[in-house]
């Protein structure tokens, strides 16, 4: 049968990210990408409690893995962060479909 996988969701991934407090907050991956021309690796999350919200707020991590940990920098400088948003956009727009 050609569409074995209608109905079926994929397992989602989840990662934890402490707080300023230490508290351990569960976030699911909805995307992970690289740009372009880097050798970095970028991933976007969203809070777990949240997931099924449309008002979901999206947060950008760059990243690295090393073996069976998972390392995660926040996105400081303006212009790398606008590189990821406009990959994130991208990425988006073809899976809705409206590639240009």
């Amino acid at each position: 049968m050609a569409n074995e996988h209608i109905g079926m969701e994929e397992e989602p991934e989840i990662i934890y990210i402490p707080d300023d407090e230490g508290n351990e907050e569960e976030f699911e991956v909805i995307m992970k990408f690289e740009v372009d021309g880097s050798d970095a690796k970028y991933m976007m999350v969203v809070p777990r409690e949240s997931a099924d919200e449309e008002t979901d707020e999206v947060y950008a991590f760059r990243y690295e893995e090393d073996g069976e940990d998972l390392k995660l920098f926040m996105i400081e400088d303006d212009e790398e962060w606008a590189i990821v948003e406009e990959t994130f956009n991208t990425l988006v727009d073809e899976l809705d479909g409206r590639d240009e």
